[in-house]
């Protein structure tokens, strides 16, 4: 069993190393994925930054998964492993779905055809070569983790409930998913300008 260096109740690692990607970087990265040639790995790492999904949740979606109509995907929850069967429905933007409908035929009568046939370690490599392009400098912050933190970050600071965030992310407690309040946002950092002046 591999040891676990870092704090699962901090966005920083016990060196101090940020877990996620700044709101620049993720943009970054959303925008280097859109320019992508490769359409399979743009609709993964656009479906990654868009829902902040586990990479492990992105590779066992099939075309039934996407939901075009209802704007969603819904994601088998795989952390929950002493449970039956959980499926979460994550909102997707439409920019995202019709993307996913041109590029892996959601029509196909097929339902049960995974989106993307890769490895779990050559998706990570695939969405590490976007973070590269994207000019993300390398860290532990420069992962599909890294990403899946930022998606929280940015849920929060756009006033995204507390509770929509944990469902989305699929958190079986609210204390995981609260550390996304430690971030200094753009209100907080308003209430410390006034004290600068």
């Amino acid at each position: 069993m591999r040891a676990n260096s870092t704090v699962s109740g901090s966005l920083y690692s016990p060196e101090g190393l940020r877990k996620y990607l700044a709101p620049g970087e993720r943009a970054r990265f959303i925008e280097a994925a859109w320019a992508c040639p490769r359409v399979e790995q743009r609709t993964l790492c656009l479906t990654l930054a868009y829902t902040g999904c586990r990479i492990s949740e992105a590779l066992a979606l099939c075309v039934s998964s996407v939901e075009c109509e209802e704007s969603f995907i819904a994601f088998r929850s795989l952390k929950k492993r002493k449970r039956a069967f959980v499926i979460r429905q994550v909102p997707a933007p439409a920019m995202l779905l019709g993307l996913l409908n041109a590029a892996h035929d959601l029509d196909s009568s097929d339902r049960e055809v995974r989106l993307w046939s890769w490895s779990r370690s050559r998706a990570w490599q695939l969405v590490k070569q976007i973070m590269a392009e994207a000019e993300i400098p390398s860290g532990i912050h420069a992962t599909p983790k890294g990403l899946r933190h930022g998606f929280g970050i940015h849920a929060i600071r756009s006033g995204v409930p507390l509770n929509l965030v944990q469902r989305w992310l699929g958190h079986a407690r609210m204390e995981t998913t609260a550390i996304y309040l430690q971030a200094v946002g753009l209100e907080e950092q308003e209430f410390a300008g006034r004290m600068w002046r």
